[in-house]
């Protein structure tokens, strides 16, 4: 791979992290239709690096706020407030995605190399996204959460291990069919993504030390990891005010134009 592809491919991941249209399934989908070679698990992880540096960029005042909220919850063993809760919420909602990831971690990598299921998750990306915008209440803010409601989005979140299927548009459809508001859903959403893709930065770490020519690869790898970075900020930012009155009907449409396309390229190649 070189700088310009990863440039490209850095920014179509940050782009895509947040907006729901699965940014696993278009760093699998584009370098195929165009015949680029595949970036491999250790480029997407890296620039998945990079819309962490985003996410926490973005939200750092929350994350500061709820690891405060949850030591001084630690010392007093007090949960009452929404902060504490809230990060106790953000664990639970992580498990589901741990232990799928751990159980059926080479079933997942394998799908990396299946254009043709990829798309066929972007059309259940898009149904989820029709789905919850026609069932949803939208009554609930995020103060509002409880477990349950954690628990069902962090099903979302290990659902979306899954490339093709968004991770922020299972984790927001979960979440508006609890009867979330659209920003809410999101932030939540954010949030949630944060230690999943840490945790799942750590584990690739090793892979990266033990490939033989990892020095050749740090100058595509830094230039990914920087426009993912950059780009997954400006997502988040447009996309939550996109939400403040906009719905998910668009990327629903763009996901099952994408998901087709996919299907017809893989049947006639």
């Amino acid at each position: 791979m070189d700088i310009l592809q990863a440039i490209v491919l850095g920014i179509l991941q940050g782009a895509t992290e947040f907006v729901p249209v699965s940014s696993s399934g278009h760093l699998v989908l584009v370098p195929w239709v165009l015949g680029w070679d595949s970036p491999g698990l250790v480029y997407d992880t890296v620039v998945h690096w990079g819309t962490l540096v985003a996410v926490v960029a973005y939200f750092w005042r929350d994350w500061w706020a709820l690891i405060v909220a949850w030591l001084r919850g630690l010392v007093r063993w007090d949960w009452s407030e929404p902060e504490a809760r809230l990060a106790w919420y953000l664990v639970l909602g992580t498990i589901p995605a741990v232990i799928l990831g751990f159980f059926l971690e080479d079933f997942f990598e394998s799908l990396f190399g299946q254009p043709a299921w990829v798309s066929f998750f972007l059309l259940v990306t898009a149904a989820l996204l029709a789905i919850s915008e026609r069932l949803s209440s939208r009554s609930r803010q995020i103060k509002d959460l409880r477990w349950p409601d954690a628990l069902l989005v962090g099903l979302g979140q290990a659902a979306a291990i899954a490339p093709g299927i968004s991770r922020s548009g299972a984790t927001m459809a979960a979440g508006l069919l609890r009867g979330l508001e659209r920003p809410a859903a999101a932030r939540f959403s954010f949030l949630l993504a944060t230690p999943i893709i840490f945790g799942a930065g750590l584990l690739q770490l090793a892979d990266l030390v033990g490939t033989p020519d990892a020095m050749g690869l740090v100058p595509p790898l830094a230039a990914g990891f920087v426009a993912a970075a950059l780009s997954g900020y400006v997502a988040i930012w447009g996309l939550l005010r996109f939400l403040q009155r906009g719905r998910l009907y668009p990327f629903a449409v763009y996901c099952a134009l994408a998901g087709i396309a996919g299907l017809l390229i893989a049947l006639f190649r």
